[in-house]
């Protein structure tokens, strides 16, 4: 089966060993990875922030770059998410609507597309700790992933899963919510600190970079101890 990496801006520029740990646990499963260098941006910040016309720029050179891909895997609900949005975003413009629905109908979040696609459930990883998982907004609200992650996560042999109490909350981040209401979002991740806490866990796992760095921040600055993972990075370890 072959798949191509979607890598998202965060984990390009601020998480490179995600994209790393995606690409190896595709390949272990017995996937066969590209990596389209014509992809960038999904679109999402400038859309979300009232830039139509210059989001659909961004949008249509991801449809080129994908366009031959069997398979588009991202290690993101949220950029992915994105993608599935763009049918409804060039509803009318029948040359890019076509398009726009052959890139959404491929394009899957990697534990989406782990479970899902691949119908796997246990991809062979070991790692010893007490987890807990964040469902981001994004993912579990737009792309509908909500079962996937923990699925795998309870799989994966040495994990202690434990759930996080009112995981639903968003914790802040939202892209540029972060930056345009940074007074509530700081209350918000505050309280996402403090649910992570009350778990006594010792690592936090999420499929979501933009969450990840949020809420890492957060509890770095607070002084706590808890790892941040991405849910790639947790999937792919052997030990």
């Amino acid at each position: 089966m072959k798949v191509s990496l979607f890598i998202t801006c965060l984990c390009d520029i601020f998480s490179t060993n995600v994209g790393k740990d995606t690409v190896e646990l595709l390949e272990r499963v017995g996937c066969e990875v590209d990596f389209p260098e014509l992809q960038t941006c999904c679109g999402q910040p400038a859309y979300n922030s009232g830039y139509l016309t210059e989001s659909k720029q961004a949008m249509k050179q991801m449809i080129r770059a994908f366009k031959d891909s069997e398979y588009v895997v991202g290690p993101s609900g949220s950029c992915v998410g994105m993608l599935k949005e763009y049918p409804e975003i060039f509803t009318g413009d029948p040359k890019w609507e076509e398009e726009a629905k052959a890139l959404a109908a491929k394009s899957f979040e990697v534990t989406q597309f782990l479970v899902d696609v691949l119908g796997m459930t246990d991809v062979g990883s070991t790692f010893r700790g007490k987890v807990t998982y964040h469902p981001s907004c994004h993912m579990t609200r737009i792309l509908g992933v909500k079962d996937a992650p923990k699925t795998l996560l309870q799989h994966v042999d040495g994990v202690e899963l434990v759930e996080l109490p009112i995981g639903e909350d968003c914790c802040g981040f939202g892209g540029t919510f972060s930056v345009k209401n940074a007074a509530i979002s700081e209350q918000m991740v505050q309280e996402k600190s403090e649910h992570i806490t009350e778990t006594g866990a010792e690592y936090l796992v999420g499929g979501d970079m933009g969450c990840l760095l949020n809420i890492g921040g957060r509890m770095a600055r607070e002084g706590k101890n808890v790892q941040v993972m991405h849910i790639a990075e947790i999937l792919n370890y052997q030990k």
